[in-house]
């Protein structure tokens, strides 16, 4: 053997020519797979609805007298003197059963204050000698939109919690020194005639992301509360 001269590379044996041929038809295999997507699509998420803006609004399910004056609203429906005579107390009937007989002139006032028509007596909140005015078991009479002193007067804890901010709706900042704080009184969510608050619509609970209700063709889950 010359030394000098260099030795040629052996050509591969059988076994690794099967080898690499193998290998490169895996990869050929998996590359058509992946182009053609045999595996299937990926669920497409269904469009999340938007939530009601009912849900969304801030102003009180109704109208409190302050709110009327704020808004510079009609109030001949408070101008009680506009029928009923000065220095008259209007009447108050009752049938059979001591239940209140409503005249027809305030036939949209359904009396449910208390439970077993306890508190059926106008006069128990308003003044018989000023119809324009509340009466406190004190003796202090009251503008009408200075109502929540007069439920205070029979809700003492509940009055209590209101003025702390635990009852009913608070809004705008906590912090005073940040910006106003504005409570709703109590007619803002509670009719006095009638304070039980009507059942309301719940908002519907949070979407998941990953819920597989979601896939495409799949019903979406209905709201949960």
């Amino acid at each position: 053997m010359d030394p000098f001269k260099p030795e040629l590379p052996k050509p591969p044996s059988q076994r690794w020519a099967f080898v690499l041929a193998g290998v490169g038809c895996t990869f050929l295999v998996l590359a058509v797979l992946f182009v053609g997507n045999l595996w299937g699509r990926t669920p497409v998420k269904a469009a999340i609805p938007l939530v009601d803006v009912k849900f969304l609004a801030t102003t009180p399910w109704r109208q409190s007298y302050g709110d009327l004056v704020a808004a510079k609203e009609d109030l001949s429906d408070f101008d009680c003197y506009g029928c009923h005579e000065k220095n008259k107390p209007p009447p108050i009937r009752y049938d059979a059963n001591q239940k209140i007989i409503i005249p027809k002139e305030h036939s949209d006032i359904v009396m449910g204050h208390g439970s077993h028509d306890r508190n059926n007596l106008c006069y128990n909140c308003h003044n018989e000698a000023n119809l324009l005015t509340l009466q406190v078991r004190d003796g202090r009479e009251l503008k009408f939109n200075e109502s929540p002193a007069l439920c205070g007067s029979c809700h003492g804890p509940t009055y209590r919690d209101w003025e702390a901010g635990a009852h009913g709706r608070t809004s705008g900042f906590w912090d005073t020194k940040a910006g106003p704080t504005k409570r709703l009184a109590c007619v803002s969510c509670h009719n006095p005639h009638a304070p039980d608050i009507p059942t309301r619509e719940p908002a519907p609970g949070p979407h998941s992301l990953h819920d597989a209700a979601h896939a495409e063709g799949a019903a979406p889950a209905k709201p949960s509360h």
